[in-house]
């Protein structure tokens, strides 16, 4: 995708004209250009730090501790917090933490 110098908005292939050559245009000021070449850029785009939807390590200091089977490891207790997730009218999200290995699941 190419934009216009000018205004910024999307520039278009002219296919009105007789030659083999193309040009991009402007559809909404006077901006041409002839295409010479083909073209081609890439342009890679930065990764956006994600934020840790459950409130990252501290959001698990002070939570309770259940009996609950790691599917992992299969140790017997893990911690657990439960977070609304979903609309009101649906039940909260049980979020564990295996109290052995670390390893965290879901149950809805």
């Amino acid at each position: 995708m190419w934009f216009c110098p000018i205004c910024a908005n999307l520039l278009m292939v002219d296919g009105t004209t007789g030659g083999t050559t193309s040009s991009f245009i402007c559809s909404t000021c006077p901006y041409k250009n002839s295409i010479a070449s083909k073209r081609r850029n890439r342009i890679k785009l930065k990764s956006k730090k994600l934020d840790d939807v459950l409130g990252g390590a501290g959001a698990w200091e002070n939570v309770d501790k259940t009996s609950a089977v790691c599917p992992q490891c299969a140790h017997g207790e893990a911690f657990f917090m439960q977070i609304q997730i979903r609309s009101a009218d649906e039940p909260m999200s049980v979020f564990y933490k295996c109290e052995k290995c670390s390893h965290q699941w879901c149950h809805r």
